[in-house]
């Protein structure tokens, strides 16, 4: 089957094997991880501090994992990551098994596993431009994202299963296990050949010369910027203004997990689009898709009931996947190897640098404006967003070319 063809290629297997059993662990940990900080009395104030924990050391090592994906083997990144992450979280199941945690051992543990996550992340993206033909880049980026996006949809329910059933020791170690795995696979994973490293030697030379060339490609910083608004929209909308909607209209959680649910399940058919689909309009499909995202926040904003609701949600996530993958092969396409885990560390830091300040104003807007109209700002935002870059020529005239790699990489 023309879809599956990066399946053929025994270094490609191997990785999604590697971040399929990643992915299981850590879509079942969270549950697993909020029960654990309730368990010893760290409240919502404590699961808080554990979050952000997680994502603040990421955000602040992203830039030097995307340096040390472009200067190191990238399977010896991950490896080390997936081990360093697997350390971590088994340490977390020792001290909630044996009743020592507390809230400040796992805020430094979840410190661990944002800064694995940091370089993990860049290292994962360029190993498939690696070991991928450029011409099946598309499938292979829909592939992971459709074992992904499956993994998500059943994680949550079975972390709740094993946090009623073994408690949330074993799931958190169960995340380690697949961690560590994962880490053997890619230990034994070794790439073709050296790729060109482009840039001066040194850390901060090596970031300098990344957000060169991040500023000197317009196009992607354009669209960038766009995401970097309408990234916190979406996650206001979805984690802080969704819930709060749910409650009062929607019947409350059973309601709002309906939503998430068919959310989900447009994350999954998104991701089968994209395996046989191959559009040429990039640009005008990534700011459609992008657009898309608005179609929740606006039903809600107009007060409208589940049905509704979550077949909007449904839309939200197909048009989401089908964008973001492909414009994921375009970037792998464009952007050299030797500097791609740098600018993908940039552009992965400018869309959420503002997620946390955004969090924190969401909840002031919600007191004053109420939820209703938060939503309705929301949506507005994004779809002005996703329209802006339409403005510029240069995006909309982005597209695939089918050429061969080298000439790609030139552009």
């Amino acid at each position: 089957m023309t879809a599956c063809r990066p399946l053929r290629i025994p270094l490609f297997r191997r990785h999604v094997t590697a971040r399929v059993l990643s992915w299981t662990g850590t879509a079942v940990s969270p549950v697993a991880l909020a029960f654990a900080v309730l368990h010893i009395g760290g409240g919502s104030q404590g699961l808080g501090l554990v979050l952000a924990a997680e994502m603040g050391s990421l955000l602040v090592m992203l830039l030097i994992g995307g340096a040390v994906a472009d200067q190191v083997s990238r399977t010896r990144v991950l490896a080390v990551a997936n081990a360093g992450a697997g350390a971590g979280q088994g340490l977390a199941a020792l001290l909630v098994a044996s009743g020592q945690a507390q809230v400040w051992h796992l805020v430094v543990l979840a410190v661990v596993g944002g800064v694995t996550s940091a370089f993990s992340g860049p290292a994962a993206s360029g190993v498939v431009r690696e070991v991928v033909p450029v011409d099946e880049l598309q499938q292979a980026n829909a592939l992971l994202r459709l074992a992904q996006n499956s993994v998500k949809a059943a994680g949550p329910a079975l972390g709740g299963v094993l946090v009623a059933v073994v408690g949330p020791a074993w799931a958190i170690g169960w995340d380690a296990v697949t961690y560590l795995i994962a880490a053997v696979l890619y230990v034994r994973l070794r790439l073709p050949a050296e790729r060109v490293r482009i840039g001066p030697p040194g850390m901060l030379g090596g970031i300098a010369e990344g957000w060169r060339a991040f500023v000197a490609r317009r196009w992607l910083w354009l669209m960038v910027g766009q995401s970097a608004l309408v990234v916190p929209c979406w996650l206001i909308s979805y984690q802080t203004y969704g819930p709060v909607y749910g409650q009062q209209r929607l019947g409350g959680a059973p309601g709002w997990g309906l939503v998430m649910s068919a959310f989900t399940c447009g994350l999954i058919v998104g991701a089968s689009v994209a395996l046989v689909w191959r559009p040429r309009r990039v640009g005008w499909l990534v700011c459609t898709g992008t657009a898309v995202l608005a179609a929740p926040m606006a039903v809600m904003a107009a007060g409208r009931g589940l049905v509704l609701v979550a077949a909007a949600a449904a839309v939200a996530g197909c048009g989401q996947t089908v964008a973001s993958t492909v414009w994921t092969g375009l970037v792998q396409r464009r952007v050299p190897d030797g500097l791609y885990g740098r600018v993908s560390s940039i552009s992965t830091l400018a869309q959420l640098a503002p997620v946390p300040v955004t969090a924190l104003l969401a909840g002031v807007v919600a007191g004053h404006t109420g939820v209703r109209r938060g939503l309705a700002v929301c949506a507005v935002v994004t779809v002005a967003a996703a329209g802006v870059p339409l403005c510029r020529r240069r995006v909309r005239a982005l597209t695939l070319p089918q050429a061969d790699a080298k000439s790609l990489a030139r552009r």
